[in-house]
């Protein structure tokens, strides 16, 4: 199993938007059970998706008037407006009890269980990696593109954009940035982000040349040969 339901990137540019928020799903109606709301402790009601693999565990093994901390791919249709595709749940804890309910094995206390759901990074927390095409830091509005990987059968989803609300410099426009971000609401706010370096041209260099990573603190370093 897993110890986190977001996995470390494993290149540089690797595009991404993922997170894991928690709250009660509510279906939108008993006919439309993949669309509805994800409701949060201060009774924020977030658009939603039920994606098809997650609804037989949905079903079969969760309570759904409880919270759940859900899997969660972020899209921003308008300005503050969330929308969000519910992938998958964390919850070891219930995976495991459920494997020891069928295997009649002595139970592990709830508290013990309850320890195993939480992440160091805490709820709301969303890892979003793509290109800075607009930034704005007087207002604090930011907008990254994230293209998809290609479909099964050889297609390619066309890119999306995310409106986020943080401080880069405009010096890092057209700049691959991975940003941490936590949701407020039904916005995205940037906590920290590191400049992966600039955006390759169709000739296969970066804009800048031979780019350095930098973190928000300012410190940079040159990535490795």
């Amino acid at each position: 199993m897993r110890d986190h339901p977001i996995p470390a990137a494993t290149e540089p540019l690797q595009y991404r938007a993922i997170g894991v928020v928690r709250g009660t799903y509510r279906p939108q109606d008993s006919e439309q059970f993949t669309r509805g709301f994800l409701v949060d402790s201060e009774g924020v009601e977030i658009e939603a998706v039920v994606l098809g693999r997650v609804l037989t565990l949905m079903r079969r093994h969760l309570a759904m008037d409880q919270p759940h901390l859900w899997v969660v791919y972020p899209r921003c249709r308008e300005a503050d407006h969330l929308h969000l595709q519910i992938s998958g749940i964390w919850e070891p804890s219930t995976l495991k009890q459920t494997l020891l309910d069928e295997s009649d094995s002595e139970s592990s206390s709830d508290s013990s269980l309850e320890l195993e759901d939480q992440l160091p990074q805490g709820d709301d927390y969303f890892s979003i990696r793509g290109e800075l095409i607009y930034t704005r830091p007087e207002t604090g509005d930011l907008v990254l593109k994230v293209r998809q990987k290609p479909r099964a059968d050889g297609s390619r989803p066309l890119p999306f954009k995310l409106q986020l609300k943080g401080d880069v410099p405009l010096s890092n426009l057209r700049h691959f940035v991975s940003l941490e971000v936590r949701r407020r609401g039904q916005q995205l706010h940037l906590e920290d982000y590191e400049v992966m370096g600039p955006m390759p041209t169709r000739g296969g260099k970066g804009r800048g040349g031979r780019g350095s990573l930098v973190r928000r603190d300012g410190r940079g370093s040159q990535p490795n040969n």
